[in-house]
């Protein structure tokens, strides 16, 4: 009789490489010509015995590294349990490869069609129960992966023991491990095509280790219960456009401190932040970026989490209780997003599969050369669906009101800050980048029509039209758009010593040309008190008296200018050093007089602003504004009129001189009496106390264009407000 052989299963050597594409052919219960086949792989286990009713049933170790069968005529019942012996000890656990993949081939074709808004949802690690038995669902996208495997402090680290099933061309991997505790740590080893082993965090992980640790923590769920109904059905009907709508930003390691340097958390921010933000009468807060990101030093703008709240300030319900208090005191959060660039960090995004997934192959479209960062690759529809995913995210998960976008003109240019070769033109030859276009419409059509009432500001620094307007007419449909050229040309105003003003007045008159073709904002942020710029009140000349006139003079400017505010924190009471990071605001600072006198100033102005629509229901429309004389640039004054819809109006005069302006005529609009309703001269905010006590009588005498005037008295470096008594 002529002998056989059996040949080995050549799939039994691929799992042992670490290179099985789909475990679920081989592991797991198998039905085969004579009967039932189950496989497990544990090198780590002694023995391995599958429970039956009738008791154990030892499987048989067919290979020394680990590889065990049970073979028999029925198939095991499931959900079946597998008795494991490791040094000495017993453990009962469930099959991974008993469970069938949990993703929808709808949510798939969605995900690789760039639609799928709630990606969220279904890639990532989300705790759940399958035929009664709890465990951690996970799933990533690795389209060039030959294997993908989830390891994590539950099986040592070890890409051998979890590898993933694929969701066939979908590139989506999958696999539910039973029993795994919510927050254990865990990434994926991924093997690529050239056998190249890579461990990455996952990019749709919803909380991380803290720093510097950078492991993602499995199937984290937000708990929290809102308690914020009636602010977002008021945020509904909001006329944001007619509203007045004053920002304070803050970088939240970096407001304030406990005594031995550690952050305040979420709820201490709560506790301390929102009180100082009623107090100060702020419409919003902002908050810099808090998405994951590895180090203290990018603030937060090279994220490596685009689904989690950093665990610097605590967990993801601690961020929620902070969201939910300022909605409840009334105080609108508004989020920094960064969908413009990724770090190079090897254990995040980066060449995520071994190849350029998330940025393009080509550095001449997919790096900053300025940042040192990689670009997304915004025609990637799965690209598009994990960010639009993230933007929905923070909105749906954590209410914010709405999201800054950062660095818009450096998405929309291929040539942004490069020199000739160094770029790539698009399919008809120009410069501009035709993907980010379309995504940037994509996710602001998302966000007005899932969120109403959230607001989506770009930081644009350009001037590319139509940013603010809506994508149906040609825009990129964002709410509003940074004025960039307003506050560039204010800051530069201001640093020239007041003898020379009187030459350059027009860099304040300038933006009145294009004011109202946008929806502007008119900012002070961050990036105008950091790397060597100094502080705002460093950028004022003249002596320390002076400094601080100034800068209450530029303060008040802004908030009667046509635009919505924004002040980083820190301009409200004149921090003399520019921001660091690195610690807190100088918070001593205020028992300096004239330091508490600028926040005292800009404490009464936010609230004035608040109280006259006539400062902020027509910002954006030409009807809000006149000038009563832009071309006094001999005195270095300004006077123009702001008037809300029904008519009532304020006359702003500004002296950017610090020479006092007495029987100083003005035109004015009614015949009527007039009162000083703000003066930043006063006493109170550290000035010389000059002013219009009493009333104004206007007289029939038209001037400067007006019917009516009247002689009032301009204090040095000073504004002040008259309205209607």
């Amino acid at each position: 009789m002529k002998k056989t052989s059996i040949k080995p299963d050549p799939r039994a050597a691929l799992l042992l490489q670490g290179r099985l594409h789909d475990p679920f052919a081989y592991l797991g219960p198998h039905h085969e010509k004579d009967g039932y086949v189950l496989r497990v792989f544990n090198p780590y286990a002694n023995e391995v015995s599958l429970e039956t009713a009738s008791g154990s049933e030892p499987l048989q170790r067919v290979h020394p590294d680990g590889l065990f069968e049970w073979r028999g005529s029925n198939e095991p019942p499931r959900p079946y349990q597998l008795r494991i012996m490791e040094n000495g000890k017993q453990r009962l656990a469930h099959d991974p490869y008993a469970f069938t993949p949990q993703i929808s081939s709808f949510d798939l074709h969605l995900f690789n069609e760039g639609k799928l808004h709630q990606g969220y949802r279904i890639l990532g690690s989300h705790a759940m129960r399958i035929d009664g038995i709890s465990g951690v669902c996970f799933s990533v996208w690795a389209p060039n992966a030959e294997r993908v495997s989830v390891v994590g402090e539950f099986n040592r680290w070890d890409g051998r023991i979890h590898p993933m099933a694929v969701h066939g061309s979908s590139g989506v991997w999958e696999l539910f491990i039973p029993g795994i505790e919510q927050g254990a740590l865990y990434k994926y080893e991924i093997r690529n095509r050239t056998g190249e082993l890579l461990v990455k965090t996952d990019p749709y992980a919803n909380a991380f280790e803290l720093r510097p640790g950078t492991a993602s923590r499995a199937g984290v769920e937000i708990k929290h219960t809102w308690q914020d109904a009636p602010w977002m059905e008021q945020r509904s009907r909001w006329d944001w456009l007619h509203a007045p709508l004053n920002v304070y930003e803050i970088h939240a390691g970096s407001w304030k401190r406990h005594p031995d340097g550690r952050f305040y958390t979420y709820r201490e921010l709560a506790e301390n932040l929102i009180p100082y933000l009623k107090d100060m009468g702020y419409t919003h807060v902002e908050l810099m970026p808090v998405s994951e990101h590895p180090l203290d030093e990018s603030w937060g703008y090279q994220a490596t989490g685009y689904f989690a709240a950093t665990s610097r300030f605590g967990s993801p319900d601690d961020l929620c209780h902070f969201v939910d208090s300022c909605h409840q005191a009334g105080i609108g959060i508004l989020l920094d997003w960064v969908p413009a660039h990724f770090p190079q960090d090897a254990f995040a995004l980066a060449r995520f599969d071994g190849t350029a997934l998330y940025e393009h192959e080509d550095p001449r479209l997919g790096f900053h050369l300025d940042w040192g960062t990689h670009i997304f690759n915004y025609g990637r529809n799965e690209v598009k669906s994990f960010l639009l995913s993230s933007a929905h995210y923070w909105l749906a998960q954590f209410h914010f009101d709405g999201l800054r976008v950062d660095a818009v003109a450096s998405m929309l240019y291929l040539d942004y800050s490069r020199k000739a070769g160094e770029w790539l033109p698009n399919k008809y030859g120009g410069r501009e980048n035709l993907e980010a276009i379309d995504f940037l419409r994509e996710l602001n059509i998302m966000v007005h029509d899932v969120f109403p009432g959230a607001l989506t500001l770009a930081e644009e620094s350009t001037s590319w039209p139509a940013v603010s307007r809506p994508a149906y007419l040609g825009g990129l449909g964002f709410s509003m758009k940074w004025n960039m050229g307003w506050m560039n040309d204010t800051l530069s105003f201001m640093r020239h010593d007041p003898v020379h003003r009187r030459y350059h007045l027009n860099q304040l008159t300038f933006s009145q040309l294009y004011a109202y073709t946008e929806n502007f904002m008119l900012p002070f942020s961050h990036d105008e008190v950091v790397h060597g710029k100094g502080s705002l009140l460093d950028k004022m000349p003249g002596d320390a008296w002076q400094k601080f006139a100034n800068l209450r003079l530029l303060l008040a400017y802004q908030m009667t200018s046509p635009g919505k505010k924004l002040n980083f924190m820190g301009n409200e009471f004149g921090q003399g050093l520019e921001w660091s990071s690195g610690w807190e605001l100088e918070w001593w600072q205020l028992g300096l007089e004239p330091h508490r006198g600028i926040q005292n100033m800009v404490r009464d102005l936010n609230h004035l602003y608040r109280s006259l629509p006539a400062l902020y229901e027509q910002d954006f429309e030409q009807s809000g504004f006149s000038w009563i004389d832009c071309n006094d640039a001999n005195l270095s004054l300004l006077s123009f009129l702001r008037f809300a819809r029904n008519g009532e109006t304020v006359v702003a005069s500004l002296n950017f001189t610090p020479v006092p302006r007495q029987r100083y005529r003005i035109g004015l609009p009614f015949d009527c009496v007039y009162r000083e309703i703000f003066n930043s001269d006063s006493r109170y905010y550290g000035g010389s106390n000059l002013g219009n006590a009493g009333e104004i009588n206007a007289e029939q005498l038209p001037w400067m264009g007006q019917p009516y005037s009247a002689e009032i008295e301009l204090p040095p470096l000073a504004c002040i407000m008259l309205a209607p008594a």
